[in-house]
């Protein structure tokens, strides 16, 4: 039988293990990423409910079009006397007796002039009316079908601003998921010249004792070294950063474990300056955004002629009124209601020439975002080539730094060159593999850069 003393180290192991498999970091591919994030990330929610607004607005302008039924249930109580017999007359239940027949006397020279009592002071009535009514809009000048002009624009304006926040998106989660990668070859680099610093420090210790260096290259060489671990430090200040950027975008838990998968190496765009262009101006989704919202701009003008028009509308009425809750006494209504707004001292004119500056300041926005566009495609594919021709400059840069490097540690242990000498020599190097990290982390950027201000930034096209 196996003792509890010997069962404890057993169930501590079998727990900590579970607990490392829970602690596990879920590793992400980019596409995952950016699935998670379009799913998750607060401003795609923010754009998917302006899409729902302006969807239910389209609705609430097309349901103008249709009759509207209105059911009421009224009960009145009073002594009024123009109200009483008003109520008395509704419920088919007036009589000569209310105009003061019994009152009546022939023989009297003042007759006319007696006043009914009961007329003229009824007791109090009671009434309870039951109605169906019907409004038909018939004419209203337009502005119903102005009012679904608007709301679907603006619907096609929500759809064209939720693409341009995806690639927004898509863009920021890039930079954050080759930010990771880029801040571990910055931690390898650093590594690496943290290995290299420790092993001069180590020959340069050898050399003083064989008496072939002195002591301020053992000291110079320590320097070097902690300014090294220093650099590595950061290097891995900056990985940590970069991940928690990445939850914030995916909408996960800065505690929640994390990682991301393969490196990400874009395609370039194809295309020359005048055909990039041509496809920002033609689909961008800034763009569409923006010339939805003029046609919207453009129905409000429509919206507000309107109101110089006359407008038609058709009244469909059944009422029951009784004393008690019934369908006794039925009547009903019909009426058709013209009207014409022929005098408001200029306050519908006034509205329709501020709906047409709208539309003109609208009109010179979506002109200017047009050039701004254009001048993001050319800036941006300038910048794109530019990365392409510094990470080959940086490639070549690295493997001469190596050569020089690996040329003057020979030297150095040989006795024919200085500690100053070599640590420069290390440090050049150090400077290009940094520099080259660098370079290729802005060649990404700037493909993705490129793509999206053309508007065809996708994982797709990644």
């Amino acid at each position: 039988m196996i003792e509890k003393q010997a069962l404890r180290p057993l169930v501590l192991g079998v727990m900590f293990a579970m607990l490392g498999q829970a602690a596990q970091a879920e590793t992400l591919s980019f596409q995952q990423c950016v699935e998670r994030a379009l799913s998750q990330n607060p401003d795609i929610e923010v754009s998917q409910a302006q899409i729902n607004q302006a969807q239910a607005a389209v609705r609430q302008a097309e349901a103008n079009h249709m009759p509207k039924v209105n059911l009421s249930m009224t009960g009145t109580y009073t002594n009024d006397a123009l109200n009483a017999f008003g109520l008395k007359l509704s419920q088919r239940q007036a009589t000569f007796g209310d105009f003061g027949a019994g009152e009546f006397n022939p023989a009297d020279p003042n007759v006319l002039k007696i006043a009914p009592r009961d007329l003229n002071h009824p007791g109090g009535t009671g009434n309870i009316n039951t109605r169906i009514e019907v409004l038909v809009p018939v004419y209203n000048g337009g502005m119903v079908e102005s009012y679904v002009r608007q709301a679907r624009a603006y619907t096609r304006a929500a759809q064209a601003g939720d693409a341009h926040a995806r690639q927004m998106l898509i863009k920021n989660v890039l930079m954050a998921y080759q930010g990771v990668h880029t801040a571990r070859a910055y931690v390898k680099v650093g590594e690496q010249a943290q290995a290299a610093s420790e092993e001069y420090v180590r020959i340069t210790e050898r050399l003083l004792q064989q008496g072939m260096a002195v002591k301020s290259d053992v000291l110079t060489a320590k320097v070097h070294l902690d300014d090294v671990k220093l650099q590595l430090a950061r290097a891995r200040n900056a990985e940590a950063a970069a991940l928690d950027q990445l939850h914030l975008l995916l909408g996960m838990p800065l505690e929640a474990p994390l990682d991301v998968g393969p490196e990400l190496a874009p395609l370039p765009l194809q295309g020359g300056l005048p055909e990039l262009q041509q496809k920002a101006k033609d689909g961008h989704p800034a763009l569409q955004a923006m010339r939805h919202q003029l046609e919207g701009v453009t129905a409000n003008v429509d919206v507000a002629r309107a109101g110089l028009l006359p407008q038609f509308n058709v009244m469909l009425r059944q009422d029951w009124n009784d004393q008690a809750l019934g369908f006794e006494s039925s009547s009903y209504t019909v009426a058709g209601v013209l009207s014409w707004n022929a005098f408001d001292a200029g306050g519908t004119s006034a509205a329709v020439d501020r709906a047409q500056a709208a539309r003109i300041e609208t009109a010179a926005k979506l002109r200017q975002a047009e050039e701004g566009i254009q001048f993001q495609v050319r800036e941006a594919l300038r910048k794109s080539r530019e990365a392409d021709e510094a990470v080959v400059a940086r490639e070549l840069a690295a493997e001469q730094a190596d050569e020089a490097q690996r040329l003057v540690k020979k030297r150095y242990e040989n006795g024919l060159a200085t500690m100053v000498e070599l640590l420069a020599a290390q440090t050049q190097l150090d400077k290009a593999q940094a520099d080259l990290v660098a370079a290729r982390y802005e060649q990404v950027v700037q493909r993705a850069e490129l793509k999206r201000a053309v508007g065809l930034l996708s994982v797709e096209q990644l």
